[in-house]
């Protein structure tokens, strides 16, 4: 895990988000940017990737179609610096998340003693705090999380945007790593790439079937036999 930690990873790809398009001169101009950049999100979240064209982002955004090819030259700079914003307002929050909850759980990690019981009553706890999580994204978040799946997707085909994707993985795997670390896991890196495979897929179930409690139930059930199990080798 790097020196500063998840919040201060998050932090930084938020600080450091590079853009592709024309960028604006005057307050007014960058408030334009900034309408069309949520606009051509709109269209992801409710028709696709393949639904934003340079017409369409500017009649959802109510400006000139002059306006949006003088900010970005193709759909690809107006795909990436889409998904920039995205990626720089969610490591944000990530970062947020992290400030907020890392001493949370050091304090869960630190009850009790080392013995059998005590980390198995952990794995419960950390597995149901991961489960109200997720549930909490689906429910709260639940259009970024599609506009996240959208653009993977199209990243397969975009190099720019595999960039920035592996950097908002990269924000992903590091909470995982640190949560992982405070709880004592003995393989914490490899034990995070598991862990975030894991949400990622219940995320994509839960966008699939949403307010399925048979999934909520899985998804419990799932975590809490995965948290035993590094807890028990740690």
């Amino acid at each position: 895990m790097a020196p500063q930690g998840a919040a201060g990873l998050a932090t930084d790809v938020a600080n450091n988000v590079r853009y592709q398009g024309r960028k604006a001169t005057r307050q007014g101009s960058e408030q334009r940017r900034q309408d069309i950049l949520d606009a051509a999100m709109r269209i992801v979240i409710r028709d696709g990737v393949r639904g934003v064209r340079h017409r369409a982002v500017a009649a959802e955004a109510n400006v000139p179609l002059s306006a949006t090819t003088y900010y970005f030259n193709d759909i690809e700079d107006l795909l990436t610096d889409t998904f920039a914003q995205y990626v720089e307002r969610s490591a944000a929050y990530l970062a947020r998340l992290w400030t907020n909850n890392e001493e949370l759980l050091r304090q869960m990690a630190a009850r009790g003693d080392r013995s059998p019981a005590a980390r198995s009553r952990l794995a419960d706890d950390i597995a149901q705090t991961t489960a109200d999580y997720i549930q909490h994204q689906l429910r709260t978040r639940r259009d970024a999380l599609m506009a996240e799946q959208a653009f993977r997707q199209e990243a397969l085909l975009s190099p720019r945007l595999a960039e920035l994707v592996r950097a908002h993985q990269g924000i992903l795997l590091q909470g995982a790593c640190q949560l992982l670390q405070v709880l004592g896991a003995r393989e914490p890196q490899e034990d995070a790439k598991v862990l975030t495979a894991i949400i990622g897929r219940m995320e994509y179930q839960g966008l699939l079937s949403p307010g399925n409690s048979a999934t909520d139930a899985e998804m419990l059930g799932i975590l809490t036999r995965y948290m035993h199990r590094v807890l028990a080798a740690a």
